[in-house]
């Protein structure tokens, strides 16, 4: 298995990702082997500053960097010998069998599309969030800021895809499926989430359990839960504010640590034919430590392929 890095990608890098993935090294199984994508003139004097296992590192040079404030489209258009651009192509060639960015998002977003392209049958393409919940599990969340605005049939697809990444990811046969709502009656909410609601208790292939609140965010209510990209992205960086409140107030808690992006890392982008993940821009080492463990799951995990046969 072959998981590429943009070395190059996020606030800190290229030193916080190569850090990042030495760490991550003895963690993932020895089939496991990292493409770090970047200058290779800055990239390999810092590895080899490292006792990097034999096989287990390799470097492909990419000169070019897209900014964070760069325009996404305008950006991989003009600088095809960029991290993300490269990335994409090995991915789009399967040299690569995942490619991972705390990059610019948009580009990430756009680079997807753009290359190994959304899954036919799919309306939109989703980021899904990592959500910690009290009892220790994991739900995912999507979206959580792709799609700002959505249609009904966009949500409703958003249900299944999720629920065929959590089965395949998380190995939970029937996940539960649940749409954000402001209460738990059928009717709730606004025109978009009634009509949404409805697909998505007409769909057979689900296991929907209706509405949940925010008061359900952390509770373990469902497994997969379904918003627009809008008050996706606010509920989830509510969530992670949790943790460096805690870290002012002076207080430590077993959950509250998961609600740490470090904890999670990274962020798949699902309903395109590949393996795509993003991380957070200020990443830190342990958050692509992290990122790589979750990526190396969705790799053996599959999902997007049995994504690709529900949709057909």
């Amino acid at each position: 298995m072959k998981i590429a890095v943009d070395a190059m990608g996020g606030d800190y890098a290229p030193t916080a990702i190569i850090e990042g993935v030495i760490a991550a090294i003895p963690d993932l199984e020895a089939d496991a082997v990292v493409v770090l994508i970047g200058d290779e003139q800055v990239v390999r004097p810092m590895l080899e500053k490292y006792p990097v296992p034999e096989g287990r590192v390799e470097i492909v040079h990419a000169p070019e960097v897209i900014e964070m404030g760069e325009h996404p489209t305008k950006a991989l258009t003009q600088k095809p010998a960029s991290s993300i651009s490269i990335g994409f192509k090995l991915l789009k060639e399967g040299a690569v069998n995942i490619f991972c960015s705390a990059g610019n998002t948009g580009a990430m977003t756009v680079g997807a599309l753009f290359s190994i392209k959304a899954i036919e049958g799919l309306l939109r393409p989703a980021i899904a969030g990592i959500v910690p919940q009290i009892d220790g599990s994991q739900s995912i969340m999507l979206d959580i800021g792709a799609n700002a605005d959505c249609k009904p049939e966009t949500l409703a697809q958003f249900g299944e895809i999720g629920s065929i990444y959590y089965k395949y990811t998380f190995n939970v046969e029937k996940p539960r499926v649940a749409l954000m709502n402001i209460g738990e009656e059928d009717q709730k909410g606004s025109l978009v989430a009634q009509a949404a609601h409805v697909l998505l208790r007409d769909n057979k292939k689900i296991n929907f359990i209706g509405n949940i609140e925010g008061k359900d965010f952390f509770t373990n209510k469902a497994d997969v839960i379904v918003t627009d990209g809008f008050t996706g992205n606010i509920m989830y960086k509510l969530g992670e504010s949790l943790y460096p409140i805690s870290k002012i107030r002076g207080f430590k808690d077993q959950f509250i640590d998961q609600t740490n992006y470090e904890a999670i890392g990274g962020s798949p982008v699902l309903g395109v034919n590949g393996n795509v993940m993003i991380a957070h821009g200020v990443s830190s080492p342990l958050a692509i430590r992290n990122m790589l463990g979750l990526a190396y799951r969705q790799v053996k995990a599959d999902a997007y392929r049995h994504i690709v046969k529900a949709l057909s």
